[in-house]
């Protein structure tokens, strides 16, 4: 794989047009590139066949790729699409790039949006940066020309340029020999270098016009050289770094990302304040993991859906520094992470500041949606949709904020119910008249506001809380129902969503936890009292075969075995999992074990001091027939498995011989979702660790697709369906 030339066919110099005639070169000031690029073929370097002749000239705007380094890692390549727009801008800047703008003027180029348009490219200080949320530091950003054989990493933009400089003032307008379309990549023993560059650390030698490689002057470098050449091997051989100028792929702008369709907020919980930037890393990981679903799974569906981050903690102010002023110096850091963790618990019941944490989130999703929509006009008018991944303490202020709920409503009914009812026989007639006289004024005062609020509604419609209605609302490791339940909602007798979540507000409302998750608990009992007694339904392995879809899984009987409140981890191993809302599958690569979600779960063990340890150990402490969700089937689960459960105030379960539930009353969906336990996971260390590893879960990225997709793919198996 030779050295990639800018080239024209024929036999003609540079003003032959060719294929690449629609990018003008740099040497007019680079300003003609043109979308022509659009026509040009996409070519790949290694092997195949190119123009019988070429002519060395300065590369084209396809042959250069651009690069962005995260967390100072490798340089990776930006697709076709953003390369070619980024070189488009940076010819504009004039003849030198950022170097050198044009005498006189500023060098004012608009930034160019990339990766799917979450970040932007501010060609001039060569750094790209996020739109959607902020981050401290800049990903640096770099123009490739010259690369290294097999890794194709980029040189360094000054070195670079150097070679780039010397190559077109040794070799422009030189033709290659015909044998060009011949193994290119035979060994250069006993050829002498043509032309050298001497850099600060390295040469580069030029065996020929397309063989040119990378020399160390590092002093080891030099003595492996020497022994290598007594021993006869070629200089060029024993220790150069082959280079190629221009990249193995031509950027074309056909490469780029589909439109975003559906878009997903992913809210963080409580510890954020401890680390500003977990929610955005967090985000990050599930996106990069739904990529990988969606490219296994998903790739023929026209939906494309996109993670943003919500960050709505950083901006807020609470108390300032109240509670740090009062906090004793002993065992600091134990202290300090629990100011910033579990404190956002008590900040959310307090009265005072419960109001500023839903107006700050609230505040961070419409502008979040309001930006996104003004650099996605398209997104609206096509029916683009909308879904949220909450976690923790923000399913609960997500919730909130969705239905409206206050609790200062509550309390105002508490103190209406109480004047109702107060009524004591030793007070003096004086007393009672009074009495009377404010409660009368009272509803007079009540009716007065009523009167005004219904003047107001009819004659300025009151603007929804949030700018679009939820599509999906995804509750990961969620304390939702506890919290539900201590507001006074009990089970009913319809099978709807709607008793805790109106459909109008949100049209689907699913709840993932892991088994072992300490602050995670069930929302279905909540809805149907019966259901605390049957399983939650079990969320597939990304890697099972043909699933069986969810809608399709019958309730199964959660079967109340009582387990010792201590099991050792080799009790734990041959424990056998969580009873199953369908017959097990064969699971041949075992899925995945949350505790092998390395990433997920060590980054978020130091937000685990949430003050939830009492909670943590007080559940798991305590028989598990009063937590549905800690069950599991022990040895006795097959004997188990014919007997009826019944709980107290519902009648008896018809429980059928295929060892599933037949109720009378069912859910409309299903709201409940476990994540399978892997069969070798410590259930004590999978508690600590469980509640922050659903970011990084292949299981969990594919449960959500199912869902977000969900409908493109019925239309696409009912055209299919036709067709056939």
């Amino acid at each position: 794989s030779g050295a990639s030339l800018r080239y024209s066919t024929g036999t003609g110099g540079e003003g032959s047009e060719g294929e690449g005639a629609g990018l003008a070169s740099s040497e007019s000031g680079g300003s003609g590139f043109s979308l022509a690029a659009a026509a040009l073929p996409e070519r790949r370097r290694p092997g195949g066949g190119r123009p019988r002749y070429e002519v060395v000239r300065e590369l084209g705007a396809e042959e250069v790729r651009w690069f962005y380094r995260e967390d100072r890692k490798t340089w990776k390549p930006f697709i076709g699409y953003d390369s070619l727009r980024i070189e488009l801008a940076y010819r504009a800047l004039g003849p030198g790039g950022p170097a050198e703008p044009r005498e006189g003027e500023a060098a004012a180029v608009e930034p160019v949006c990339v990766r799917s348009g979450l970040y932007e490219v501010d060609v001039a200080s060569a750094e790209s940066y996020p739109v959607y949320w902020n981050q401290t530091e800049k990903i640096p950003v770099m123009r490739g020309q010259w690369f290294i054989d097999g890794t194709w990493q980029p040189l360094e933009e000054e070195e670079s340029n150097l070679i780039e400089q010397e190559h077109l003032n040794r070799f422009k307008g030189q033709q290659l020999q015909e044998s060009f379309d011949m193994e290119v990549s035979k060994p250069v023993d006993g050829k002498e270098a043509i032309h050298s560059l001497k850099l600060s650390r390295n040469h580069v030698d030029w065996h020929s016009v397309d063989e040119v490689y990378l020399y160390s002057d590092a002093t080891t470098s030099k003595i492996a050289r020497t022994v290598t050449q007594k021993l006869g091997f070629s200089k060029a051989s024993s220790s150069g770094t082959r280079l190629h100028r221009g990249y193995v792929e031509e950027a074309t702008l056909e490469d780029k990302p589909p439109q975003t369709s559906h878009i997903v907020f992913v809210v963080h919980g409580i510890g954020q304040k401890m680390d500003q930037g977990r929610i955005i890393k967090n985000t990050a990981m599930m996106r990069d993991t739904a990529r990988k679903i969606e490219e296994k799974y998903f790739s023929n569906l026209a939906t494309h859906v996109e993670f943003l981050p919500v960050e709505w903690r950083s901006k807020l102010t609470l108390d300032g520094d109240t509670v740090d002023s009062i906090t004793p110096d002993k065992v600091r850091g134990l202290r300090d992470m629990l100011n910033s963790s579990a404190m956002d618990i008590m900040y959310y019941t307090s009265p005072l500041y419960r109001d500023e944490l839903v107006k700050g989130l609230q505040q961070e999703l419409n502008r979040l949606y309001t930006l996104f929509c003004s650099r996605n006009p398209e997104f609206e008018e096509k029916g683009g949709k909308v879904s949220i991944v909450s976690h923790s303490l923000g399913c609960v202020i997500t919730y909130d904020i969705m239905t409206g709920w206050n609790p200062v409503r509550l309390y105002e009914q508490l103190l209406q119910k109480e004047e109702e009812e107060l009524e004591d026989p030793w007070m003096s007639y004086e007393e009672q008249r009074l009495l009377e006289e404010l409660y009368i004024t009272k509803q007079r005062l009540r009716e007065i506001e009523e009167r005004l609020h219904g003047l107001k509604a009819s004659t300025a419609s009151k603007p929804p809380v949030l700018k679009f209605k939820v599509e999906n609302f995804f509750c990961m490791g969620s304390p939702l129902a506890v919290f539900l339940a201590l507001r006074g909602i009990r089970p009913g007798n319809s099978g709807s969503q709607d008793h805790i979540l109106p459909r109008t507000i949100c049209n689907r409302l699913l709840n993932i936890f892991h088994p072992t998750d300490p602050v995670a608990y069930r929302l279905e009992p909540l809805i149907l009292k019966h259901y605390s007694n049957i399983s939650p339904v079990q969320i597939h392995w990304y890697n099972t075969a043909n699933p069986l879809p969810y809608e399709h899984m019958k309730p199964s009987f959660l079967n109340p075995t009582k387990e010792p409140t201590s099991v050792t981890d080799t009790e734990s191993v041959s424990t056998v999992p969580s009873p199953t809302t369908s017959p097990v599958m064969v699971r041949r690569h075992y899925g995945e074990s949350i505790t092998n979600i390395g990433k997920a779960s060590i980054l978020g063990a130091a937000s685990i001091g949430k003050g939830l340890g009492g909670m943590l150990f007080s559940r798991f402490g305590r028989s598990s027939t009063t937590t549905p969700q800690t069950l599991e089937t022990g040895k006795d689960g097959a004997e188990g498995d014919d007997k009826k459960a019944t709980t107290v105030g519902t009648p008896p379960l018809t429980h059928s011989s295929s060892g599933f539930l037949e109720p009378a009353v069912e859910l409309e969906h299903r709201i409940d979702f476990e994540l399978r336990e892997g069969l070798v996971e410590s259930r004590y260390w999978s508690a600590v660790t469980s509640h922050t590893a659903y970011w990084s879960s292949l299981d969990i990225a594919l449960f959500l697709l199912t869902f977000m997709c969900k409908h493109d793919q019925e239309e696409t198996d009912k055209s299919n369906l036709d067709t056939l």
